[in-house]
């Protein structure tokens, strides 16, 4: 996609292609460019609106009818903010005080248009000049471009004295092959820019991602955690006056809850009981297993693996729970035994602290029979060890 291509899909013609691309999405991407041509698309203008059409479906379960809308960018879409996930957070920015805010590398807008539904002037800045002229449709599309306005620039020349509140998503792909960055020092703006602005604008938001080091947040951060539907989706760094609590892990099932701690309280350990719990993966990022497990009552089997054990279930939108049936040291001959005992046909695999591959090991069991069952694979002071059990509804 080129400023060309985007201003080609802006005109009636590219509307109407639009259109018709998204009647077609779905289906054989090579029938689908011969329909659009033949019904006298230009090829160009075809290949432009087919993408357009695979990225608006693909954007449903973020965006959710919005999509259908929006112009989207492969690399754009992968790191664009839920929008469950970013009306939360302009919510919550609102809530603070904040009016006027700059998204530092808005991308194609999804947090900034949150700001703006909620009621907050946004000034963001992109650096790819396709992206940036992308986030401007997006506002226009939403009826918000008097809210939402984007300039084509660097993040780092931006004058933040014009505003009262930042939120800066740094760029976490390489330019031109799309690589994962794993090292936020090789973001873009850079780290020590980022870290830096919360000293120059007192309420200011840096999204990262969920598997940034805790030894990376700065002092006095709130560090978030977030999920949704048991899916680690990003994480946040809440500084200066926005900072309530230091961990936090926001769960979104259906509506969202919060669990917050310290993040550096140890659980006690003991031995397996009779209910498992396995914790969202934002309760494991966020180091609050041990305020969980001061919540169910419950204790780890071995310090290092975030897996909980209590004597009695407890309804909670943190974990998922199994009844234990059998707790044995792993032996595949053993356990392929009593699973064909029992005529388990059918099972779930869960691993933490295992070096056994799941797959692999579904493979090698054998299994014949109607029944099923949950299997862990998981150590209990420090041996390798298999619970067989069950969900609790």
């Amino acid at each position: 996609m080129d400023l060309d291509q985007l201003a080609a899909l802006r005109t009636p013609e590219g509307s109407a292609a639009l259109t018709a691309a998204a009647e077609l999405a779905g289906g054989d991407p090579l029938a689908a460019a011969s329909a659009l041509r033949a019904a006298g698309v230009p090829p160009t203008l075809a290949a432009a609106a087919l993408t357009q059409a695979e990225l608006r479906h693909r954007a449903v379960g973020k965006f959710g009818p919005a999509a259908a809308g929006m112009f989207l960018t492969r690399p754009g879409l992968e790191q664009a903010t839920r929008r469950v996930v970013a009306d939360r957070r302009a919510a919550r920015l609102r809530a603070a005080g904040v009016r006027t805010l700059a998204d530092l590398g808005c991308g194609l807008g999804a947090d900034a248009l949150a700001a703006a539904r909620a009621g907050i002037r946004v000034y963001g800045v992109e650096a790819d000049p396709v992206t940036a002229a992308m986030a401007a449709a997006n506002a226009a599309a939403a009826g918000l471009a008097d809210l939402f306005t984007v300039e084509c620039g660097d993040a780092t020349a931006f004058d933040v004295a014009r505003v009262d509140g930042v939120f800066c998503d740094p760029a976490r792909r390489a330019t031109g092959t799309g690589r994962r960055i794993f090292d936020p020092r090789a973001y873009s703006p850079p780290w020590d820019f980022v870290t830096g602005l919360a000293e120059r604008v007192p309420r200011t938001v840096v999204k990262v991602a969920p598997g940034l080091d805790h030894a990376l947040i700065p002092a006095g951060a709130e560090a978030e955690w977030v999920s949704v539907d048991g899916d680690l989706v990003e994480a946040a760094l809440w500084c200066g006056e926005l900072a309530e609590v230091p961990r936090r892990a926001s769960v979104y099932r259906q509506e969202i809850h919060r669990l917050t701690g310290s993040g550096d309280t140890e659980a006690p350990v003991g031995p397996p009981r009779r209910y498992l719990y396995d914790p969202d993966p934002a309760v494991v990022r966020a180091h609050l297993v041990a305020e969980l497990a001061s919540e169910l009552d419950a204790g780890l089997a071995d310090e290092s693996i975030a897996y909980l054990y209590a004597d009695r279930p407890t309804r909670t939108p943190y974990a998922r729970c199994l009844e234990i049936t059998d707790v044995l040291p792993f032996s595949l001959k053993r356990l392929r035994a009593l699973l064909r005992e029992r005529r388990v046909g059918r099972v779930e695999i869960l691993k933490r602290g295992s070096a056994l591959t799941p797959e692999q090991l579904r493979r090698d069991l054998r299994l014949a029979g109607d029944q099923a069952a949950s299997l862990v694979l998981t150590r209990v002071a420090g041996a390798p060890t298999v619970l067989i059990g069950r969900p609790v509804v």
